[in-house]
């Protein structure tokens, strides 16, 4: 028995994750998983309401899971940052969910580009450091001297900007802090996942030709690791890696890359295969609470209208089931995915005509008579 935490969220959370756990439910009836779920009401409804994101009880409710099913948040309503740093990044830090899993790869009759070939990339981001702390201000007259606080599991970090002002400018300004100690956690796991299926080779992406300390670190670090473990390292500027995932997806098999890199290059792949709708995304902690949800957002212009693309949800409870240890299982969701897909039951983002139901509903019969 797994115990899951639900949070459908904003806009088409709701709608994608009831596709989720319907094919979650099919798996239940066929097979041997069962489940224990329990929802929570987080995201702009009850910030709106209460003015609260994430509070105590909802991380101890959560603190008791096996994992968490997660939606999308956003909301018009709401100045844009406030819910994805109250609640989703909230969650990452909290839970200490350092690494981020998001696979990319090609489906058929499905891509952007024109000359497609058969592809299959696992992106691994460091998912609790770079320029994703919430470490940020704006520096004015007014305001010359700004207290930082980086808290992490691994450390805490007070800092403070004193600004000397010499004119009547504003100056915004964001930290960007990687740690030797989260750096090394983050290169083992990665090299480890790149061994453990079946690479000799890890492609790490950064700008260390520009922010040399910051990535200087990096590169020192995985060196590091790469030489105990007997791996080798492609390194790659991240404009030469936009490039070449354009060009050569088929080149690249699994990529490690820092924070803010790895959020651009994976939205970048989920284009490439057809549609960020088909994107899904693990923010594991390897020995924790780990959270699954689809790459896109709340889409807020397409909620309530039948349409959003529930795939993204549905291979999130695949990468959850992968984690759980039902890999037999992951894998039957994803032959169901690629059987519908094969047959055109795809919602318009994809250029078909189904509803997010009816997509659901086809992926459901596939495992049932499967």
């Amino acid at each position: 028995m797994f115990r899951i935490a639900v949070i459908p969220g904003d806009g088409i959370g709701p709608e994608v994750i009831e596709e989720g756990l319907k094919v979650m439910r099919a798996l239940e009836e066929t097979g041997s998983l069962k489940l224990d779920t329990v929802q929570l009401d987080i995201g702009a409804a009850r910030y709106l309401q209460t003015g609260k994101t994430l509070t105590d009880e909802d991380l101890d409710i959560l603190s008791k899971q096996d994992a968490i099913y997660f939606g999308a948040v956003g909301d018009p309503r709401v100045k844009p940052g406030i819910l994805e740093r109250g609640i989703i990044l909230a969650m990452r830090s909290h839970f200490d969910q350092y690494v981020n899993l998001r696979p990319v790869r090609s489906w058929t009759n499905q891509g952007r580009l024109k000359l497609m070939r058969p592809f299959n990339i696992v992106f691994l981001r460091e998912n609790t450091e770079d320029f994703y702390l919430g470490a940020g201000g704006v520096i004015s007259k007014k305001n010359q001297n700004i207290p930082i606080v980086v808290k992490r599991s691994l450390y805490r970090l007070d800092l403070s900007l004193t600004a000397f002002y010499p004119s009547d400018d504003d100056f915004a300004f964001e930290i960007g802090l990687l740690s030797r100690r989260g750096v090394r956690r983050f290169a083992e796991y990665a090299i480890d996942y790149a061994k453990t299926h079946g690479q000799t080779k890890i492609t790490v992406v950064d700008k260390a030709n520009v922010c040399t300390s910051l990535y200087g670190l990096w590169r020192e670090v995985f060196s590091s690791v790469a030489e105990e473990k007997g791996i080798d390292i492609e390194y790659m500027y991240v404009d030469a890696m936009s490039q070449a995932l354009i060009r050569n997806p088929e080149k690249f098999h699994v990529v490690a890359t820092p924070n803010m890199f790895g959020d651009i290059l994976t939205d970048l792949g989920a284009e490439i295969q057809g549609s960020l709708g088909l994107s899904a995304s693990g923010n594991i902690n390897p020995k924790g609470v780990s959270m699954f949800e689809p790459v896109h957002g709340s889409a807020p212009d397409i909620a309530g209208r039948g349409i959003a693309n529930p795939i993204g949800a549905i291979l999130a409870a695949k990468l959850m089931l992968e984690h759980l240890g039902c890999g037999e299982m992951a894998s039957c969701v994803e032959e169901a995915v690629e059987h519908t897909m094969e047959k055109g039951v795809v919602t318009p983002d994809l250029g078909g005509r189904s509803t997010t139901k009816e997509v659901g509903d086809a992926i459901v019969d596939y495992l049932m008579k499967h």
